[in-house]
């Protein structure tokens, strides 16, 4: 399916020499001389790499064949990670390259949605939120709470975030998966 620039709208997802992008930002700009053109901001889904590109008014683009599912994170097997399709529970094995740094913050039985590109698995997206229990952690000192203080924690995912000096091991915590920050406590 053909689009032209007159459809663009932040997320629409395209095709550009021959890789899948998303639209982040647009603007039409009619300059005073010369012809229309837009602005865009492409974030390709693949890498993860964000480009500025223009576009001649009218100009035509191929719509990209995504599709998004959900799936459940199921296990890792040696270098590959188990999701399961939620609709069809089939089971598709991905490679820790293809995971990239999701890895970092995926539990067992966390459901995630996964970009497919022509039928091949290219992108996942975690939830914004996890809630993980600390695995390793050192204590904090006795008055130091007061002081706003953080420390290295180590999650059971594996991941690592700076925690506030008064959270101790066992503890569970919420975690921004965007930004890898410690969000608050949980009971």
């Amino acid at each position: 399916m053909t689009l032209d620039t007159s459809q663009f709208r932040n997320g629409l997802k395209i095709e550009l020499d021959g890789e899948p992008f998303t639209i982040v930002y647009f603007q039409h700009v009619k300059p005073g001389k010369g012809g229309a053109f837009v602005r865009t901001k492409l974030k390709n889904l693949k890498t993860g790499r964000v480009l500025d590109r223009r576009f001649r008014s009218g100009e035509k683009v191929q719509a990209a064949d995504i599709e998004d599912r959900k799936m459940q994170y199921l296990y890792q097997d040696g270098e590959q990670l188990v999701f399961m399709d939620s609709e069809s529970y089939d089971q598709i094995p991905f490679t820790t390259e293809q995971v990239g740094d999701a890895r970092k913050y995926l539990l067992e039985n966390t459901t995630v949605d996964v970009l497919f590109w022509r039928g091949q698995p290219i992108n996942i997206e975690l939830p914004a939120f996890i809630e993980a229990a600390i695995s390793q952690c050192e204590p904090g000192l006795k008055g130091d709470t007061a002081s706003g203080g953080t420390k290295p924690a180590t999650l059971e995912t594996g991941a690592t975030v700076q925690v506030p000096l008064f959270l101790k091991e066992g503890e569970r915590i919420r975690v921004d998966t965007r930004t890898g920050q410690y969000v608050e406590r949980v009971s």
